[in-house]
């Protein structure tokens, strides 16, 4: 491992003298071309050329005649002569105002080139800066890569560059500690680490070259559609040691004082199983009353953002519609629960781009997550997001957003407006089990990107 970064490091130190060396090269040939134009315009308008113009002209001269009756002939000559003269001072004055505009151009070239110099050598010193990590597999991460076969057109350049959150490298220490490993070995367990810096916005992080821990004793998952409603086993994940060892002490602790992020949608035969069943014309909509505001089978795929354990994909998936679940493991193993149940979970925080191209997704849904814990303009840019993935006519169904009675207002409604959304359904109002002293306020929106 540190034989092939030491050669990583060699074959960019080359690249980087290279270029530098390209550089200097260019420099010299126009200075050399500017210089070679200097001396000629010296040549025609220095000292020299001037002693031989006015040398032929006097060399011409007739010889001087004493006769009077040639005065009119001799005069003539020398106003000929002084005219020729004139003639010859204007074309000089125009040279050496030609080479003061030269000079001034060497001098703004000059001074341009330095600063070009002086920005790359910016750039190299933050990303000398950047990595500077005593660690191979790091560095030999995210690269560059020279492409093998040169300079491509579809990326514009001839190497590339891993994708790695720029978050990651304010946190060097923990970052380098995420890649120490044995290549080709086995992977740390360090999934609460990683989430941790994913969450500083080291996202994505960058990719490992070693094996992920299986399950001990792991079997084969239940059979679909069966899987929907079924607690998987023990043995389908590694347990997290300073927390719950299985899914029944995940279910048992709805019963527990304090807070968990969706305390008990592990339970698939409690309340998970009525979620979005009934629709009660207020803050709770039902999944078909909104399929059937469009066009029977054009719901066809969506993305559920903060998911918890996949109730609303797998309620969609027994209606044909394909969802993924974007969530996090914070206070349980959501992911690998909701691949359990034969579902899709991406593990993506809520401040990452969305990783779908533009007009492409059916429906977008999220509950609780989208809400006033975050912050205004960072909410903004995620619904612009929603917006861009959306196709034309898609559905955003934003559930249950909570917030306070004066942001409803003030806030939320004018920024959903801003963003261009048309609202097919609204519904706003207070819990009762939430307590009315907070002034905590809940709406409901159908929105629709517009066709047009």
């Amino acid at each position: 491992m540190g034989s092939a970064a030491e050669e990583h490091r060699k074959e960019a130190n080359q690249l980087q003298r290279q270029c530098g060396s390209s550089r200097k090269w260019k420099l010299k040939m126009i200075l050399l071309v500017i210089l070679t134009n200097l001396v000629t315009i010296y040549i025609f308008t220095g000292p020299s050329f001037n002693l031989k113009y006015l040398s032929a002209y006097t060399h011409n001269l007739p010889l001087p005649l004493t006769s009077s009756d040639h005065s009119t002939s001799l005069f003539n000559q020398l106003n000929s002569t002084t005219t020729q003269l004139v003639a010859s001072q204007s074309l000089i004055a125009e040279l050496h105002e030609t080479l003061n505009s030269t000079n001034l151009l060497v001098q703004s070239l000059l001074i341009e080139l330095a600063r070009q110099q002086e920005e790359q050598q910016s750039k190299d010193d933050q990303l000398s800066e950047s990595i500077k990590v005593d660690n191979d597999e790091l560095i030999s991460a995210i690269g560059p890569h020279k492409l093998p076969l040169g300079h491509s057109p579809r990326t514009g350049s001839n190497e590339v560059y891993p994708s790695v959150g720029a978050g990651c490298l304010r946190f060097q220490e923990e970052l380098a500690q995420y890649m120490k490993y044995e290549i080709g070995g086995e992977c740390p367990v360090d999934d609460v680490f990683a989430q941790r810096l994913m969450l500083k916005g080291c996202e994505p992080l960058p990719r490992r070259r070693c094996h992920p821990k299986s399950p001990a004793n792991y079997k084969e998952p239940t059979p679909f559609p069966d899987s929907l409603w079924t607690t998987p086993p023990d043995s389908s994940i590694i347990w997290d040691p300073y927390t719950c060892k299985s899914y029944q002490c995940l279910v048992n602790r709805k019963k527990l004082p304090g807070f968990y992020d969706c305390k008990d949608c592990f339970d698939l035969k409690g309340r998970e199983r009525s979620r979005w069943v009934v629709d009660n014309g207020r803050l709770d909509y039902g999944i078909d009353q909104v399929l059937k505001t469009k066009p029977p089978g054009t719901i066809r795929i969506g993305l559920d953002i903060g998911g918890g354990s996949g109730t609303f994909a797998a309620r969609m998936r027994e209606r044909n519609v394909t969802i993924i679940t974007s969530t996090m493991n914070l206070d349980g193993p959501f992911n690998s629960f909701i691949a359990s149940r034969g579902l899709i979970p991406i593990h993506v925080s809520v401040s990452e781009r969305l990783p779908f191209f533009e007009n492409t997704l059916d429906i977008v849904h999220s509950m609780h997550v989208l809400s006033n814990w975050i912050p205004d303009t960072m909410l903004e840019f995620t619904l612009y997001d929603i917006y861009r993935v959306l196709r034309p006519g898609g559905i955003f169904w934003l559930d249950h957003f909570f917030c306070y009675g004066s942001q409803l207002n003030g806030t939320y409604i004018p920024m959903l407006d801003r963003i261009g959304f048309k609202k097919l359904r609204w519904n706003a109002g207070m819990k009762h089990d939430r307590g009315f002293d907070r002034n905590e306020w809940y709406f409901s929106a159908l929105l629709e990107k517009p066709m047009t």
